[in-house]
């Protein structure tokens, strides 16, 4: 038996990995999970999964979760010190982390994993944005296991498996996406849209941040300057195409012109299990993907000036450094204010370019750069965007 952290245990990598345990259950076992605070769902966890220990980040509701815990009479056992949930993570009593916490709030804990030498299975993208440079000679020299989850990295990792060399047969990394819930919408119609609409995404049921993301396609961008650093590979083999259907996840061209991409039918149980099995393949749960039934695959070229967020993002992996921690900072904060009804949606490519611009670029050596950078730049970033609030520019 396998013992699993897993982190961000409310959203929906969460729900996601617990249902693929859930059919394994001979192969894993939780032993630690981990949420903000959402006690409520993480006390019903608690009780299919009798997992050793939880983590919630606010205390207030880390103690209204021991009193159900008691109530109930489960003998889980609750951690209130971050330093004891990292020391956890770090343990041998961990073999698997799968990091799903949204945002740069899960780097610390992707660090603390990589640098024990674990298997990570990563959907916290915003850790290899800000400092996959970085984490890369981490996981060389711990001799640690990154597997990314998301389904277009994932496709990727499946799809280069083979390949005896990234650099020597790999021509090109082929990253797809739907195009998100604004793919048709017109870009002068892009002021008027709700958070409700936004969040509206055709295809996956994602938490708000990464649905506001598809809908801009930052979440695309985000996914290059990943790509970049997971597969090791240069910025000019990575290309974004849309593919409104979402089966084909990605593909990889190698150097004898073959082309391998992975299909299947959009669900997050797929490279999850994909993730947990590896090498082997292990029950997913999913639906059998029936080409038959869905008649036909379209591809299409992005549109980068309907959204410039894209090339906010390539300019970010151009320039490197901690460029794409500052595009990442700007946005997860510009994206707050959308949602909380402060800012537009057209105008969160304009903020990212003014603290982008505003910034200097510094190079990345260590955790605590990135984390400083990452601080200035949400202050910047909540000064322009109080700014914009004001003059309801």
């Amino acid at each position: 038996m396998l013992n699993i952290a897993l982190l961000g245990s409310t959203g929906s990598i969460g729900d996601s990995t617990l249902k693929v345990i859930e059919s394994n259950r001979d192969l894993f076992t939780i032993n630690l999970i981990s949420a903000k605070s959402n006690y409520i769902k993480v006390l019903n966890q608690c009780k299919l999964f009798k997992p050793k220990y939880v983590f919630l980040k606010d205390k207030s509701s880390a103690h209204k979760l021991k009193e159900s815990l008691v109530c109930e009479d489960i003998k889980t056992e609750i951690i209130f010190e971050e330093a004891k949930y990292l020391e956890l993570i770090s343990s041998s009593e961990t073999d698997i982390v799968v990091a799903g916490i949204v945002g740069l709030a899960g780097l610390n804990s992707v660090y603390h994993s990589i640098n024990s030498g674990k298997k990570v299975l990563l959907a916290n993208k915003e850790s290899y944005v800000a400092a996959g440079e970085y984490l890369n000679t981490l996981v060389s020299k711990k001799q640690s296991t990154v597997i990314p989850i998301d389904s277009e990295h994932c496709a990727i990792h499946q799809c280069i498996s083979s390949a005896s060399s990234v650099n020597g047969d790999v021509s090109e990394i082929i990253l797809t996406g739907s195009g998100g819930p604004l793919l048709n919408t017109k870009q002068e119609e892009f002021r008027e849209i709700t958070p409700e609409e936004a969040t509206n995404h055709p295809i996956w049921r994602m938490g708000k941040k990464i649905s506001v993301d598809s809908a801009t396609l930052m979440n695309k961008g985000l996914e290059l300057i990943e790509a970049r650093w997971l597969f090791n590979i240069g910025n000019d083999r990575i290309k974004l195409v849309i593919h409104p259907e979402g089966i084909v996840h990605s593909l990889v061209e190698f150097s004898d012109r073959s082309v391998v991409a992975q299909m299947s039918v959009p669900d997050m149980r797929i490279p999850i299990s994909y993730g947990l099995g590896f090498p082997t393949r292990i029950n997913s749960g999913a639906k059998k993907l029936s080409l038959t039934e869905i008649g036909s695959l379209n591809f299409l070229k992005p549109n980068f000036n309907k959204f410039p967020c894209l090339i906010l993002a390539q300019e970010a992996l151009k320039v490197g450094g901690t460029a794409p921690c500052l595009l990442n900072a700007a946005n997860e904060e510009a994206v707050n204010a959308f949602l909380d009804k402060r800012i537009r949606l057209d105008q969160i490519p304009e903020i990212i370019e003014f603290v982008m611009n505003k910034m200097p670029i510094d190079a990345v050596e260590e955790i605590e750069g990135i984390l400083e950078a990452d601080n200035v730049a949400r202050t910047t970033t909540k000064e322009r965007i109080e700014r914009k609030s004001e003059t309801h520019d």
